[in-house]
């Protein structure tokens, strides 16, 4: 398998493990989609790392495979793509990107699924289609200008450079950069952290915002009140409120 889960203590890890670059080909899009439905589904998986190993996250789409498809081709494949990365975008539990050497194209799109992303210092990421003469197809037209503002993102995706570490972090595109050997290490903590906390409400938050962005603030906003309703149903509700009272905040220990 060219992506892998591996599942302990709540974190569920989707590794990308198609050497040299992790070329996203259909297979990898396919076994992406099937990994976020079966984290998504698993009562073990609280939280997610989507990590492409110690030197390189995914530099792209396979441009070799591209190459061979026509525009019928194209069309058939188009929406199975999106929806591939669309999964990873809906898992109702805390994502983060652990993005280490190149992040580009497809491989920055997959990265923008993510709730946060982490950053090696010497990370690049960008949309680089242009120089294809194409468009990015797997997102980046949508989830980039919501996460860094349309003027940004066209920049990016009209001119197709690569954005260094320092760049991301300063433009919203990235939210923390760490030493190379740390990104994994520093994913996966803030993953650990969110696996502990309330499973229900964290769905709710993710739903609400997402939902917001999505369809506009009415929307977001009937979504967090039927989410807020709903929630004081929970043991979770009951555990936080009782153990705030009696022990101060921060301190309540969730149901698994």
């Amino acid at each position: 398998m060219t992506v892998h889960l591996e599942v302990a203590d709540g974190v569920g890890t989707i590794r990308l493990d198609r050497p040299p670059m992790n070329a996203l080909d259909t297979a990898v899009q396919d076994r992406l989609r099937e990994l976020a439905d079966e984290v998504t589904a698993r009562d073990d998986v609280r939280a997610v790392v989507i990590w492409g190993g110690e030197k390189v996250f995914a530099a792209g789409a396979d441009i070799k495979e591209m190459r061979e498809m026509d525009q019928a081709a194209m069309i058939a494949r188009a929406r199975g793509l999106q929806e591939s990365f669309t999964a990873v975008a809906r898992i109702p539990k805390p994502v983060v990107a652990a993005v280490t050497g190149y992040a580009l194209g497809g491989g920055c799109e997959l990265a923008l699924c993510a709730d946060i992303r982490v950053a090696a210092e010497d990370a690049r990421l960008g949309q680089p289609e242009i120089l294809l003469g194409l468009i990015p197809g797997a997102g980046g037209t949508q989830r980039l200008p919501r996460l860094v503002g349309p003027s940004r993102a066209k920049d990016l995706i009209f001119t197709g450079r690569q954005v260094k570490a320092p760049e991301a972090l300063e433009i919203g595109l990235v939210d923390k950069v760490v030493p190379a050997d740390e990104v994994y290490a520093t994913a996966h903590a803030w993953a650990t952290r969110l696996a502990a906390g309330p499973a229900i409400a964290l769905r709710a938050a993710k739903e609400a915002v997402d939902s917001g962005l999505d369809a506009g603030i009415d929307t977001g906003l009937a979504v967090e009140r039927t989410w807020f309703a709903s929630l004081f149903a929970t043991a979770d509700r009951e555990i936080g409120m009782r153990s705030f009272v009696e022990d101060g905040p921060g301190k309540a220990r969730f149901t698994r």
